[in-house]
């Protein structure tokens, strides 16, 4: 058995998060939740640190959902019966990039889609079979394949349980890049060095007017970029980015 469920790397201003239950094909158990949960808080409470990615210690094998072994044992519940909280359900204020290899299939497919940007490699195939048991995928799949893809292929791919692969899920538009397998985290990690290399506040006032764009009116929207707007324009970040621009060299950020 693994001892570490996630194997973390700390690489340029990036944490690397690897899956690491390769016996039981990165199924979420308990310490898989747990170890996380706390990769998402040290991305969002560690200045250094801009952004996250996702991935696994397998070349062609991402995260088989939810491990029912587990679940029978009751580690996928708090004390009081209440679910446990999954990186799929988890908030966080900065970027994380999903790099996924072979099946992304159900609880797997909700983890990349909790991500901001998802790189799938070539032999990647994606979908939430669910409703195959009888169940509905309950981790944020339903809602948020919808608003990734066309309504119409979102809905043939839930209430089907079918599938599509890497080349069709880049032009649906719901992951970024397309990789050789072996080179997924790679190129994760050059969307996440971009990342790191912008202002950080912006990246963060950005986001968070991002992840409220398809459920605010325009008004509210509005009113969120002018506060943020504002907010920006009063750290030395601000200058500093117009001052780089002019005298043509790389900014120094402050955070």
């Amino acid at each position: 058995m693994s001892e570490e469920a996630v194997l973390i790397e700390r690489r340029d201003g990036v944490l690397i998060a690897k899956l690491n239950r390769p016996e039981r094909r990165n199924a979420i158990n308990r310490a898989l939740c747990e170890q996380l949960m706390a990769a998402v808080a040290e991305v969002d409470e560690t200045p250094s640190l801009r952004a996250g990615v996702l991935a696994s210690s397998t070349v062609g094998m991402f995260c088989a959902g939810a491990d029912l072994q587990a679940m029978s044992r009751g580690e996928l519940v708090n004390a009081d019966g209440s679910p446990l909280t999954t990186f799929s359900g988890a908030e966080h204020r900065k970027p994380w990039i999903a790099a996924c290899t072979g099946p992304v299939m159900g609880g797997g497919l909700e983890h990349a889609l909790a991500c901001e940007m998802i790189v799938g490699g070539e032999g990647a195939t994606f979908g939430v079979p669910e409703v195959k048991r009888g169940l509905l995928a309950a981790g944020g799949g339903v809602f948020r394949l919808r608003r990734a893809i066309p309504r119409a292929v979102a809905m043939e791919m839930v209430l089907t349980g079918g599938a599509v692969g890497a080349r069709r899920a880049y032009d649906l538009g719901l992951i970024n890049r397309v990789a050789p397998d072996a080179e997924a985290v790679d190129v994760a990690l050059e969307l996440a060095a971009q990342i790191a290399a912008a202002a950080p506040g912006a990246v963060r006032e950005s986001l968070a007017i991002l992840n409220q764009a398809t459920d605010l009116p325009e008004a509210e929207l509005w009113a969120l970029t002018r506060e943020g707007q504002g907010r920006l324009k009063e750290h030395p970040d601000f200058k500093e980015g117009v001052a780089a621009f002019l005298e043509k060299r790389k900014p120094v950020w402050t955070g």
